[in-house]
């Protein structure tokens, strides 16, 4: 027709790996349901282009102890459920979260050392307490990291847990444990495209099948190196769409740690009155962080406040309407 303008569209060969979290009772599992991410053939919300077959997901964060270090903003909105991660959980559940990722600190709140036995135990009490599948990471520290997650890989073998994080230093240990009981894991490398696409060989190397991987191209804040990442995360689908298949891995990011770590997001006092209400502008950090990182290819957002959650279910879907 006279008039009529083409839009130009780019022709992708590649396309991004699915990956299943969760097992239900049949799968050999207990989870109520499964949660499945990836298979994009096209950069984010660009449906004119390829398919987006599944949404991207929000997990919230609980913790093995209580987070005394949080913003006195997370603090007071999720009360007393901090103090038990059962219950945490499943409020977490409550409140529309599609996953929950446990952290285990590695220490209580007293200070003493979290035992295997401690690990395994918080981590039984928050699949009793939640049908969502679960995420568990480590305390981030090589050695302890391998301790507690083998002795949970085996404590709950079968229920497709994503294990992490996996780093150059002690990926073996983690992707052997997950093998082993049939768990996912988590690559995690320091925002470089390289790196991760090295990190997702080497793991493969030890024949733990692709669509068993998640990758953590790690999350800069709001003001903190967001635009890096974003970069960062670009080139990675970039790459994975032209067919680069070490690459074509779902993506995580943490956004509630990053965010909620940042002076903007906890400083009440001693700050310009511009700044405005702490609450107000903490949460809008979490917000814009994570609505950025989901336009950069995020297929799971981590995410720490409760009034964060309905924003972003409501910025996916806007997203996702064709």
């Amino acid at each position: 027709m006279p008039g009529t303008v083409e839009i130009p569209k780019e022709k992708w060969t590649g396309a991004i790996r699915q990956v299943t979290l969760g097992a239900t009772a049949d799968q050999g599992g207990s989870r109520a349901r499964t949660v499945t991410v990836g298979g994009e053939t096209t950069l984010p919300f660009l449906f004119f282009e390829g398919a987006i077959p599944n949404p991207p997901v929000i997990a919230l964060e609980v913790q093995d102890s209580y987070p005394a270090d949080w913003s006195p903003v997370l603090l007071q909105a999720w009360g007393d459920a901090l103090r038990d991660p059962a219950t945490w959980a499943r409020k977490a559940e409550e409140l529309g979260a599609d996953l929950i990722m446990l952290r285990l600190r590695g220490v209580n709140s007293n200070g003493q050392l979290t035992t295997t036995a401690q690990a395994t135990a918080t981590v039984r009490a928050v699949l009793q307490a939640t049908g969502l599948p679960v995420i568990v990471r480590g305390p981030g520290q090589a050695e302890r990291d391998n301790e507690l997650l083998v002795a949970v890989a085996e404590a709950a073998a079968g229920e497709r847990l994503a294990l992490g994080l996996c780093e150059d230093k002690n990926y073996r240990t983690i992707v052997a444990a997950a093998l082993a009981h049939g768990h996912l894991v988590i690559a995690s490398s320091p925002i470089d495209v390289n790196l991760a696409k090295q990190l997702n060989i080497l793991i493969s190397d030890m024949r733990m099948p692709l669509d068993r991987v998640l990758m953590d191209p790690t999350t800069g804040a709001l003001g903190y190196g967001l635009e890096y990442t974003y970069s960062v995360m670009e080139r990675l689908r970039i790459a994975a769409l032209t067919g680069d298949s070490m690459t074509q891995q779902p993506m995580i990011c943490f956004v509630g740690e990053e965010s909620w770590r940042q002076k903007e997001s906890r400083a009440a006092s001693g700050v310009p009155a511009q700044w405005g209400d702490l609450e107000k502008r903490s949460v809008t950090w979490e917000i814009v962080t994570a609505t950025t990182l989901l336009e950069s290819g995020a297929d799971i957002v981590v995410l720490r406040h409760p009034k964060t959650v309905g924003v972003i279910r409501n910025t996916i879907r806007k997203l996702m309407a064709q």
